[in-house]
């Protein structure tokens, strides 16, 4: 209901003078590693040019590649980010910015939609964003992110997943985001409200089965993968991320069966690829 409300507000200012000239964008956060290409990398062109056709100018596409192994506040993490983002808004006269993230790209989103002040290209960018799109974000972390830290069998286990010991990593370890959620982000409870729309699409459970048909949609190895991680997480997780880590900043937009195909569930892996109609629900959010 309060997503719908937030579409008719929007309508709404679309149809003033001065604002039905708006110029659409959006923006494609990566979550962990350090990305060099994305578009083919981390999202996949399949996804991304589906999403971007709900756009009235699909050219008005920015795919972020920053380093996200670094704090999410590094010059070459949020620093990166804004760099990419003024770049795109300023450049193609972006006026109405959705941004899409997945993992921990919400964090590093979150990071510059609290703290304006830090760097002198956070308040246009601000300005300009609708709304986050968050998919699968770890705003309160994850137990995997601790047991990498440790250097016991994760570490090399979800190499693929999370990455080794890197910086990126260790900010969500749970205890250390409680930490930043507290002191330095908005959005959870009992903190100031985020300034922009922040939703999430919470992903609740993995597939795996050999007969299962939700099983194979971005990779069955990494659906296997996942099922092995949910082990050591709450009964609703998406193999990486309690559902509560998801959930835990801005506000729930829907849970994956609740919008999917067939009721299909998301793993932290299909979250960010052409999965059971999610890249058209973005479309059409669009």
């Amino acid at each position: 209901m309060l997503r719908s409300l937030s579409t008719v507000a929007l309508l709404v200012l679309l149809a003033l003078p001065g604002v039905a000239s708006a110029v659409t964008g959006v923006a494609f956060v990566h979550g962990a590693g350090r990305q060099t290409d994305a578009l083919n990398d981390y999202w996949k062109a399949e996804f991304v040019d589906s999403v971007r056709q709900g756009l009235p100018n699909p050219a008005n596409t920015l795919v972020v590649n920053c380093d996200f192994e670094q704090y999410m506040w590094d010059s070459r993490a949020a620093g990166c980010l804004a760099g990419q983002l003024h770049g795109f808004i300023t450049s193609r006269g972006i006026t109405d910015l959705v941004v899409i993230t997945h993992s921990n790209g919400g964090n590093v989103m979150r990071w510059i939609l609290s703290n304006p002040t830090y760097d002198s290209r956070y308040p246009a960018i601000i300005q300009r964003i609708r709304w986050v799109n968050a998919l699968a974000p770890s705003s309160a972390g994850t137990p995997l992110a601790d047991a990498v830290i440790a250097g016991n069998v994760f570490e090399n286990a979800l190499g693929w997943l999370l990455g080794y010991q890197n910086d990126g990593v260790r900010m969500q370890q749970v205890s250390w985001m409680a930490y930043y959620n507290q002191n330095n982000l908005f959005g959870t409870g009992g903190r100031p409200a985020l300034p922009k729309g922040f939703w999430n699409v919470v992903g609740t459970d993995v597939g795996s089965g050999v007969f299962s048909g939700n099983a194979y949609c971005g990779g069955y190895a990494q659906s296997v993968g996942l099922e092995f991680t949910q082990n050591w997480l709450a009964g609703c997780s998406d193999g990486f991320l309690n559902c509560t880590s998801q959930n835990a900043a801005g506000r729930l937009w829907f849970y994956d069966y609740q919008s999917t195909a067939s009721g299909y569930v998301l793993n932290h892996n299909q979250s960010r690829r052409a999965c059971f109609g999610l890249d058209t629900i973005l479309r059409n959010d669009l």
